[in-house]
């Protein structure tokens, strides 16, 4: 059975950094997509960044910059490293993952109904 478990969610002081994690397991083949979402109260869950084994990465346009999303290849995975948090960042945070293939290389990048497995979140609170 294929688990997704984020962690690395807190609260932190605008400006500050947090790094956030996605472990996939019940899964081994090296082929994958994995995208970070993220949700707030009565909100869609909108998409943050997203990596495959293709090397392809994908940002939302008000996190580039700010946020780095990188592959673990020993257990299978993702980090989110976020820096310059500020308060509008404030959510909760989804690990999606899509198994034996690539992310749409031409998009739409974020639709969640692409990600058939997920975790249950983290949340990241962001104060001024």
């Amino acid at each position: 059975e294929v688990k997704v478990v984020e962690s690395g969610g807190g609260s932190v002081e605008a400006g500050g950094s947090l790094r956030l994690s996605c472990k996939v397991s019940g899964y081994s083949y090296p082929r994958y997509c994995i995208s970070w979402f993220r949700q707030g109260p009565g909100n869609e869950r909108e998409g943050v960044a997203l990596v495959d084994t293709d090397g392809q990465t994908v940002y939302a346009d008000d996190v580039k910059g700010r946020f780095t999303i990188s592959r673990d290849d020993v257990d299978i995975g993702v980090n989110l490293q976020m820096d310059n948090l500020k308060p509008g960042d404030s959510r909760m945070y989804y690990c999606g993952v899509k198994l034996w293939a690539s992310c749409p290389p031409n998009g739409p990048h974020f639709r969640t109904g692409y990600f058939p497995t997920w975790g249950q979140g983290t949340r990241v609170e962001v104060f001024s």
